[in-house]
């Protein structure tokens, strides 16, 4: 079953679903800064643009293009900025 997520007034939204293993999710950000918390780890991959990460515990951001995945741990805040609209797939575990 498809579950449709809104979030920040609609500048975020994704389609969560069951993958083969895990649950995931595909979505679109809208440029801007959000921060999101997590619930189980994440691990979350750029399908198309780009994303600027804040990860926990660093004052350094990183930027993660095409291709390029990066892992959050459960319960715990992150930032990204997209200057672009950015398409990413994300697993929960």
């Amino acid at each position: 079953m498809l579950s449709v997520n809104e979030y920040f007034d609609g500048k975020v939204k994704s389609i969560a679903f069951q993958g083969e293993t895990l649950p995931a999710t595909v979505g679109v950000i809208s440029p801007g800064e959000y921060e999101f918390g997590t619930s189980k780890k994440e691990v979350m991959a750029v399908v198309s643009g780009a994303l600027t990460v804040q990860l926990p515990g660093n004052d350094d951001w990183v930027r993660f293009g095409v291709g390029e995945a990066f892992e959050v741990a459960a319960g715990v805040s992150f930032k990204v900025r997209a200057e672009i609209d950015t398409a990413y797939f994300c697993t929960y575990e």
